[in-house]
């Protein structure tokens, strides 16, 4: 059996974000849901900034692996697998069990938590 290494646990706990996304997604209702506090209808802000020495970026329409947000988040130019969750909180690939209010700050602990480690990409 393989050694269990960081970068095979994430894939795990990407693929485990995407089912859970999936779920959520078919048992929750489009016209019940309510933007989260500071949010727009049209989805979180953009951003762009260098956050700890790294460059974070959200937009939207960004990257591939967000589950129907339409937002990418990026650290220094790799995209970063966030996910919103029912309640309208964020969590990232990196830090996954820790929910967070915006997709920015999905990003800026995700530069913590990677102590200056590249972001490795999904897929």
């Amino acid at each position: 059996m393989p050694e269990l290494t960081r970068r095979r646990a994430l894939r795990a706990a990407a693929a485990l974000a995407a089912v859970a996304g999936a779920q959520a997604l078919t048992t929750t209702s489009a016209s019940a849901t309510v933007p989260a506090a500071g949010h727009h209808h049209d989805g979180p802000e953009p951003f762009d900034e260098v956050y700890r020495g790294r460059r974070i970026e959200g937009r939207a329409g960004g990257g591939g692996h967000h589950h129907g947000s339409g937002y990418g988040v990026f650290v220094d130019g790799t995209e970063l697998h966030v996910m919103q969750n029912a309640d309208g909180s964020w969590i990232s690939v990196v830090s996954h069990y820790d929910p967070v209010a915006t997709p920015r700050a999905a990003a800026r602990a995700a530069v913590v938590e990677l102590q200056g480690a590249p972001l490795a990409p999904l897929g």
